[in-house]
């Protein structure tokens, strides 16, 4: 019914369009109608024809900038918005965008100072500050992210974005019960979300509150199909209360939900090499290099469970195709040049 009444909405503003050819309002409505249906190539369709008639529009050319900032061409995105700043230079919302831009391009100092530039025009928005928290936690300087975040939150205590993403800074900074705080708050708003109850139970984890932390991850489980990242979660916490063979079944199970995804095979190798069960965690790293065959560190941890099982051949050959898909990675070129070195002496009875 909805999308009848939009249509119908659409087709009456064709009409008044073709009567009315130059009433700028008919467009405005209309590109908005067209973003609520989600067809952005109608949007910029009438906003270019809104801008044939009007080029200074600043709400058209702020709508292009964002439209090809949807697309991801940050370029055509920009030069849209520069012109709405030429129209119209005290506009924060044109700030902000290009400040997003800059964002993108990871130009730290000029997107901070077109967000700065923003707050100076409109001081109350907490998106402001919530973009300009994820500058400085995009260069781990997370201090600094987590005083932005608090600003946010003094003025809309309900933000979700910035709940959760403050949540994630308090993780980083180990200061987890702040960190469950958070999450608790956007649960009590988002009651259906599995990954905030994860979230949650990440928390408890760190806090060794291991009752409530499985009371959560089960909590999670049971409100999506979706349980691959659940699984591994609640396994890394069983993990860390030593709880190995429960550990053991719950990667299986992550293993069984999606075989085609690499990272649930890694982790039980880990798993297994760290419990001293090396064959096992061989076959396991063999594995995941069959679904990802590609994977630089996946041929470094297999390199290194050859090593503890003395096989010195085969780790050599792991390490080398390692150093082969990172050749940047001067970590692997030492390990790789410390087992050949040893290797060679060895062979030559210097040991």
């Amino acid at each position: 019914m909805e999308n009848t009444s939009l249509n119908e909405k659409i087709n009456e503003l064709v009409v008044k369009m073709a009567k009315e050819p130059e009433n700028i309002e008919n467009y405005h409505q209309l590109s908005e109608l067209y973003l609520q249906q989600k067809d952005y190539d109608k949007v910029m369709s009438v906003l270019d024809s809104l801008l044939a008639i009007k080029p200074d529009d600043v709400q058209a050319l702020v709508g292009m900038g964002t439209m090809w900032f949807y697309e991801r061409d940050f370029r055509k995105s920009l030069s849209y918005y520069n012109k709405a700043l030429e129209v119209n230079p005290k506009n924060f919302l044109i700030y902000y965008n290009i400040g997003n831009v800059f964002a993108e391009w990871k130009n730290f100092p000029k997107a901070l100072f077109y967000y700065n530039r923003a707050i100076d025009l409109n001081s109350s928005n907490p998106e402001i500050y919530n973009a300009i928290a994820l500058l400085y936690q995009d260069i781990e300087d997370y201090a600094e992210a987590k005083a932005y975040y608090e600003k946010s939150l003094s003025i809309d205590p309900e933000n979700v974005n910035a709940l959760i993403d403050m949540g994630n800074v308090c993780f980083k900074l180990a200061d987890y019960e702040t960190a469950l705080k958070l999450f608790k708050k956007v649960f009590v708003l988002n009651p259906d979300n599995e990954l905030i109850a994860v979230c949650i139970a990440n928390a408890l984890t760190l806090m060794k509150d291991k009752k409530q932390a499985y009371a959560y991850y089960e909590k999670a489980l049971s409100m999506t199909e979706d349980k691959y990242r659940i699984y591994i979660c609640y396994a890394i916490s069983l993990t860390e209360f030593k709880e190995y063979n429960i550990a053991e079944g719950m990667y299986k199970k992550a293993i069984d939900a999606e075989p085609k995804t690499s990272n649930a095979y890694v982790l039980l190798a880990n798993l297994y090499s760290s419990l001293g069960r090396i064959s096992e965690s061989i076959d396991l790293y063999k594995k995941a290099l069959q679904v990802d065959t590609n994977n630089a560190e996946t041929y470094m941890l297999l390199g290194n469970a050859h090593y503890l099982n003395k096989d010195i051949e085969q780790a050599i050959s792991s390490y080398r195709a390692s150093i082969s898909l990172a050749p940047e990675n001067d970590e692997y070129k030492l390990i790789y040049s410390q087992v050949v070195d040893d290797y060679v002496k060895s062979a030559r009875g210097e040991n």
